[in-house]
C-alpha cells in the first residue's frame, strides 16, 4: 500500500461519504496490524469523515484505493477469502517454499492418519527430542493458543476425542476442516516431528476468527480461555469436561477463595478445597480432565505470590454422591460437617465427613453445638461392601501448567504419566532471528528438578531458601509465581471416554 509495506485486513470497502458527486471510487477501509511508523499517514478508529464505517483500535485504520491493495505475500499460496467475511485475514500457507522462508526454512509437512502422543519416560530420552524450533512455532502474539495446544496434545491423548467425533448435523459447515487443521496440521506433526511452523497455526487462527464469536485471534493478546471457548464450546460443540452440582456445565474452573494470610506456599489442593466449599458445589462425576484457572484479580494481579501446583489431585471429597471415609474411624461416612472444615486434626475437606457413630461424639464440643451436620447421599450398591473393603479415594494427575508473565504465555509438560516422568519447559518465542520481517524460534527444554520442586520437602526448601522471588532458579520461578491454570487427568476415566 505504501512503500515500507503496511499489512491489515480489509474491514470495509465502498464510496467514501464525502457527499460529493455520483462517481465517487470505490475505497478500501483497512485495519492495520500495527501502528504505522510514518506520522504523515492518516490513520483513524474506523470513522471517515466523523462517519463511522468499521471499529478497531485508535490510529489502526487507513482508506485506501483498491488499486494501492494487494495480497499479502506472506500468504501468496491461499485462495482469495470473500471481501464480505469482514473479520477475516488470508491464511497461512500450505507447505510452500514461501512459507518455508518467512517461517525459518523448517519443513513442516502434513501428516496424516492417528499419531499417538508421546511418551518419554527417561529424561534422556525427552534431552534428545528438545532444542531450538521444537514445539509450536509462535507468531503475532500467538503464545496463548501455542501453550496452551502443547500442553494439551503432546504428551496425553484426554483431548484426542476432540480430533475424532464426526459431525453431526448440527455442526458448523467448517467443522471437519478445523478438525483436519487440528490433527494434520498440528497435533499429529508435533507428535511425529515435534515441530509445527506458525504458517500451520496461523490457519487455525484464520478458521477460529471466522467461524466463533471471539474477535482477533489472529493479531491480539488473548487469554487461554478464550481460545479455549472459541475451538471446544462453539466450533467443536465438544461436551464441557466438569458437570457441577449447581446444573452449571464448563470446561474449566475458576478458583474464587478468600485470601488466607497464614497460608505462605498454598498448594493448588488447598486453594481447589477452599474453593468447592466457599461455593457449596460438587462435581457430578469424576472428570477425565480437569483445568484449574488459578485465583487472580485480572490477568496481571496474582492473589498469592506464589502457589505450589499439586503433583496429585484429591478429588475425592468434591465428587457428588461418591463413597466418603470418616475422619475420625476410617469408616462409610454418613454426614457432612462443612463447619468442621479446618478445626480439625484432619485438612481438608477430609476433614468435613464423618460416620453415624462419630458424629456425636465429635460435636459434643461445646465449640461445635452449633454445628449442622447434613446427611451423606451415599451409594446403595456401596453400602454392602462397605465393612469389608476400606473407601476408596479419587485422584487426578497434574500433567501440565500453563504460565504467564507480561503477557507471554509458556507451559510445563509431563512427558508421560506417572510420578517419575520428567518434565519439559515450552516457550513458542523463547528467541527471535531478525527484526520486523523475522520469525520467533520455538524452544523445548528439559527441567529434570521440577519433580523434586512439587515436592512438598522440595518446595518447602525452595521457598525457605530464597525469601525474594529473584532468588529462585529460573524455572522454578516461573512454576510457582506464574502458574495460571493447571492441567489434570483421569488416567482411569480416560479409558473409557
Amino acid at each position: 500500500m505504501t512503500d515500507p509495506l503496511l499489512y491489515g485486513v480489509i474491514r470495509w470497502i465502498g464510496p467514501l461519504p464525502t457527499g460529493g458527486g455520483n462517481h465517487r471510487k470505490v475505497m478500501v477501509g483497512v485495519e492495520l496490524e500495527d501502528e504505522p511508523i510514518d506520522p504523515t499517514l492518516e490513520t483513524t478508529n474506523g470513522t471517515h469523515n466523523g462517519v463511522r464505517l468499521f471499529r478497531c483500535p485508535a490510529n489502526r485504520a487507513i482508506f485506501v484505493h483498491t488499486s494501492q491493495c494487494s495480497r499479502d505475500r506472506r500468504f501468496q499460496d491461499i485462495p482469495p477469502m470473500s471481501p464480505c467475511s469482514s473479520r477475516t485475514t488470508p491464511a497461512a500457507g500450505s507447505g510452500s517454499k514461501t512459507d518455508t522462508n518467512m517461517f525459518g526454512k523448517v519443513d513442516c509437512p502434513v501428516v496424516k492418519g492417528r499419531v499417538p502422543p508421546l511418551k518419554i519416560l527417561k529424561l534422556e530420552e525427552l534431552e534428545e527430542i528438545c532444542g531450538k524450533f521444537k514445539g509450536i512455532q509462535g507468531h503475532h502474539n500467538s503464545c496463548y493458543l501455542d501453550a496452551t495446544l502443547f500442553a494439551m496434545f503432546t504428551f496425553t491423548s484426554v483431548f484426542d476425542s476432540l480430533l475424532f467425533r464426526p459431525k453431526e448435523p448440527e455442526d458448523n459447515p467448517q467443522y471437519e476442516e478445523v478438525q483436519r487443521v487440528l490433527l494434520e496440521e498440528i497435533v499429529n506433526p508435533l507428535r511425529k516431528n515435534h515441530f509445527v511452523r506458525a504458517d500451520r497455526v496461523l490457519k487455525l487462527r484464520q478458521l477460529l476468527d471466522r467461524l466463533s464469536s471471539v474477535t482477533g485471534l489472529m493479531s491480539e493478546e488473548k487469554d487461554p480461555e478464550e481460545f479455549l471457548n472459541s475451538l471446544l464450546a462453539q466450533i467443536l460443540r465438544a461436551d464441557p469436561f466438569l458437570k457441577l452440582s449447581s446444573g452449571l456445565d464448563t470446561f474449566y474452573y475458576q478458583l474464587f477463595v478468600e485470601k488466607d494470610e497464614r497460608l505462605n506456599l498454598p498448594s493448588v489442593q488447598q486453594l481447589f478445597e477452599q474453593s468447592f466449599l466457599a461455593s457449596n458445589i460438587k462435581l457430578k462425576e469424576v472428570p477425565s480432565c480437569l483445568i484449574i484457572q488459578m485465583p487472580r484479580f485480572g490477568k496481571n494481579f496474582k492473589m498469592y505470590p506464589r502457589i505450589l501446583p499439586s503433583q496429585v489431585l484429591d478429588v475425592t471429597d468434591i465428587i457428588e454422591d461418591s463413597p466418603r471415609q470418616c475422619w475420625v474411624c476410617g469408616k462409610l461416612a454418613e454426614y457432612e460437617c462443612r463447619e468442621c472444615f479446618g478445626k480439625m486434626q484432619c485438612e481438608g475437606l477430609e476433614g468435613t465427613a464423618i460416620c453415624k457413630s462419630c458424629i456425636d461424639s465429635v460435636h459434643h464440643h461445646s465449640k461445635r453445638l452449633n454445628h449442622k451436620p447434613v446427611p451423606l447421599s451415599v451409594p446403595q450398591d456401596f453400602i454392602p461392601m462397605a465393612p469389608h473393603c476400606e473407601v476408596p479415594r479419587l485422584y487426578m494427575e497434574l500433567f501440565a501448567v500453563v504460565c504467564i508473565e507480561t503477557s507471554h504465555y509458556v507451559a510445563f509438560v509431563k512427558a508421560a504419566s506417572g510420578q517419575d516422568a520428567p518434565w519439559c519447559f515450552f516457550d513458542s518465542m523463547a528467541d527471535r532471528n531478525g527484526e520486523q520481517n523475522g520469525y520467533n524460534i520455538p524452544k523445548m527444554v528439559p527441567v529434570p528438578d521440577l519433580p523434586r520442586w512439587l515436592t512438598e520437602e522440595g518446595s518447602r526448601a525452595l521457598n525457605e531458601e530464597a525469601v525474594n522471588d529473584k532468588m529462585l532458579p529460573e524455572h522454578a520461578k516461573r512454576l510457582l509465581c506464574d502458574a495460571y491454570m493447571c492441567m489434570y487427568q483421569s488416567t482411569d476415566v480416560m479409558m473409557y471416554r
